[in-house]
C-alpha cells in the first residue's frame, strides 16, 4: 500500500505539468497576435528569403540558405517574444501568483511554460520544414541532429531572457521590448542574415548575441553539415545566464 501511494505521488506532478503544459501551449496558439509571431510572419521571411536575391550568395540555392535562419526566428518568435508577452500579462493579472500557490508550484508552472515552448517550436518546425521542402529544400543530412540541438538551446536561451524581462517589468513594457527585440534581431541580428553580411565594424557586437550564434549555427548545420562549436558555447552560455538572472529577478506578482 505504501508503494503504490509513493508511485502515485511521484506520477502526480508529472501528470499536473503536461496539463500545464497543454494549457499553455493552447493559450499560445489561441492568441492572434503570438500566432501571426509563430506562424505568420516566419512564413513571409520564408517566401521573401526565397524568392529574392537579399541571401543568394550564401548557398549555391537560396531555399537552402532561407530555411535555416526561418527556423532560428521561430525560436525567437516563440520562446522569446510570444512566452515573454504571454507571461507578462498573466503575471499583471494574477494568473502566476495563482498557479504558483496550488499543487503545480512555482516549478511546475516554469516546466510547463517550457513544455508549451517546445510543442508551439515542434508545430512551427514542422510546418516551415513541409513547405520548405515543397519548396525544394534539400537540407544537408549531416546537419539535421546539430540543427535540431541548436533549435533546442536556442529554445533555452530565449525563454530565459524573456522570463527575464516579463518577470522584471510591466506588462506593456515586456511588449514593447520584446517585439522590438524581434524585429531588431531578425533584421540585423544574424538570424536571417550571416554576419559576414554586416559591416565589418558592428560584426564583433553582433557575433556576443544569441540571435547570431543560433542563425550561424543552424545555417552551419543545415547548409555546409558543419558543427559549430562557438555557436554551441555561446547558446550554453546565454541559457545558463539568462536562466540565473531569471531566477533571481523574477517577481510573480
Amino acid at each position: 500500500m505504501t508503494q503504490v501511494s509513493t508511485e502515485s505521488n511521484a506520477v502526480s506532478p508529472l501528470k499536473r505539468i503536461l496539463v500545464q503544459g497543454k494549457y499553455e501551449a493552447i493559450q499560445m496558439l489561441s492568441n492572434g497576435e503570438q500566432l501571426i509571431l509563430a506562424v505568420v510572419m516566419p512564413m513571409i521571411a520564408l517566401f521573401v528569403l526565397t524568392f529574392t536575391d537579399l541571401i543568394s550568395d550564401i548557398a549555391e540555392r537560396t531555399i537552402d540558405a532561407a530555411v535555416p535562419g526561418v527556423l532560428a526566428l521561430c525560436v525567437i518568435s516563440t520562446a522569446f517574444t510570444g512566452q515573454g508577452i504571454g507571461t507578462g500579462f498573466d503575471r499583471r493579472y494574477g494568473v502566476l501568483r495563482m498557479f504558483s500557490t496550488t499543487p503545480l508550484g512555482k516549478t511546475g508552472l516554469i516546466f510547463g511554460k517550457v513544455i508549451a515552448v517546445l510543442t508551439v517550436l515542434l508545430i512551427q518546425v514542422v510546418l516551415i520544414s513541409a513547405v520548405a521542402l515543397l519548396l525544394g529544400w534539400q537540407p544537408n543530412p549531416w546537419g539535421i541532429i546539430p540543427g535540431i540541438l541548436f533549435l533546442l538551446l536556442g529554445a533555452a536561451a530565449f525563454t530565459s531572457l524573456g522570463l527575464l524581462i516579463a518577470g522584471t517589468v510591466r506588462p506593456e513594457a515586456t511588449l514593447a521590448i520584446t517585439n522590438l527585440a524581434w524585429i531588431l534581431l531578425a533584421g540585423a541580428g544574424g538570424v536571417l542574415y550571416p554576419l559576414s553580411m554586416a559591416p565589418e565594424w558592428l560584426q564583433p557586437t553582433l557575433s556576443a548575441l544569441p540571435s547570431a550564434a543560433l542563425g550561424d549555427a543552424m545555417r552551419d548545420a543545415l547548409i555546409n553539415g558543419h558543427f559549430n562549436f562557438p555557436g554551441l558555447i555561446f547558446l550554453v552560455l546565454w541559457a545558463v545566464a539568462g536562466s540565473f538572472a531569471a531566477i533571481k529577478k523574477f517577481k510573480w506578482n
